[in-house]
């Protein structure tokens, strides 16, 4: 299937569209792809992009058990590259017919927190999808600050690795940031979903001597390695720390990404680092209680949050074009968008990595 040129393979008028169709969440495990509003330019910085492929984020698996309570349905999706098909009056920078990846959360790129490196903490700071992107069509509010174009249309290969780059690489990569990787260091990575595994990739390009990845599932240990890690250990809480401490001459590592965002895999990243060393945190922390006086004596630095996609889409994007990395691996069950269901079972299930989604 082409997934960029069908996009562009029928010009029409502007608002000649009614409805799309898209997934939304009704309650816990209650997912339907339905017909839907077509997205409309709302803002004058307003984009519509058409969406060249669609994928289920780990993050999503919260609403979706039940953890995170909705009152109401939610469109689904915040992952999304595609081709721009409509711009507002106030877009300068972005065109019709590029093909472009932007943040889960949009940005004006310009406000003070943004020009520091922290988008996802923009003073104008919206959803970057906020009519869903698990959909044929998605409306991307301050289009210019929150979207990249590649150099050209891209082949369809790589349109996963670089619909990766919108969350889960960049996450993964601010994960590997935030932890001060750097080369010569011993790196931990708790939690072997996407991101996770995304940041044993990033940790490997930023040129981590030794990747300790905490792991018990053999699909996933085999992508680690691939991605570049060094070490699997397959223990948990106090036996995985213990494990990393002999591993590392008793010391703990030097940078723990920790992807997971429970309480346990909080304190097991901060256990396994040595003192001076480095957390970065970017899984989506619930019912995380950190004992003060055991952090006060750690002198463990602690870092993380909503990933600031945007600060790197721009090298990501670059180093997907050039093939010089490869995140699209994650994707390892791909299924038609009206399929989105099953995507989400299949993760849940932990029989999937991550659901790559095709409109």
């Amino acid at each position: 299937m082409d997934l960029v040129h069908s996009a562009m393979s029928v010009s029409l008028p502007k608002n000649w569209r009614s409805t799309m169709h898209g997934t939304m969440l009704y309650g816990p495990r209650d997912v339907r792809f339905e017909e839907r509003p077509d997205p409309k330019i709302i803002e004058p910085t307003d984009a519509i992009i058409k969406l060249s492929a669609a994928c289920v984020c780990g993050s999503d698996l919260w609403p979706y058990r039940g953890i995170d309570v909705i009152k109401q349905p939610v469109p689904m999706g915040h992952e999304y590259c595609g081709i721009v098909e409509e711009v507002g009056s106030a877009v300068r920078n972005i065109k019709p017919g590029q093909f472009v990846v932007g943040s889960f959360f949009a940005s004006d790129n310009t406000c003070e927190i943004c020009q520091s490196g922290y988008q996802s903490s923009c003073i104008h700071r919206q959803p970057g999808a906020p009519t869903g992107a698990q959909a044929e069509y998605a409306r991307i509010p301050l289009a210019d600050g929150t979207l990249v174009a590649t150099p050209e249309l891209p082949p369809d290969d790589l349109v996963p690795s670089l619909l990766s780059a919108s969350d889960v690489l960049g996450t993964g990569w601010f994960g590997a940031v935030a932890a001060a990787v750097a080369p010569g260091k011993t790196v931990a990575v708790v939690g072997d979903g996407a991101v996770g595994l995304l940041g044993v990739l990033s940790a490997k390009h930023m040129g981590a001597e030794r990747i300790i990845v905490m792991s018990r599932h053999a699909d996933r240990q085999k992508l680690a390695l691939e991605f570049g890690a060094t070490d699997i250990v397959t223990e948990r809480g106090d036996e995985g720390v213990a494990k990393i401490k002999d591993l590392t001459n008793g010391l703990g590592a030097h940078s723990v990404i920790e992807a997971v965002g429970t309480h346990e895999a909080m304190m097991q990243s901060i256990r396994a680092t040595r003192p001076g060393g480095h957390v970065g945190f970017v899984g989506v922390l619930h019912d995380v209680e950190i004992p003060g006086r055991e952090y006060f004596f750690s002198h463990v630095h602690l870092h993380g949050g909503p990933a600031p996609v945007r600060r790197f889409l721009p090298e990501l994007i670059d180093l997907i074009w050039n093939r010089k990395i490869n995140p699209g691996k994650v994707f390892d069950l791909t299924l038609p968008l009206e399929q989105a269901a099953e995507g989400y079972r299949a993760m849940d299930e932990r029989r999937a990595i991550k659901a790559l989604l095709l409109p």
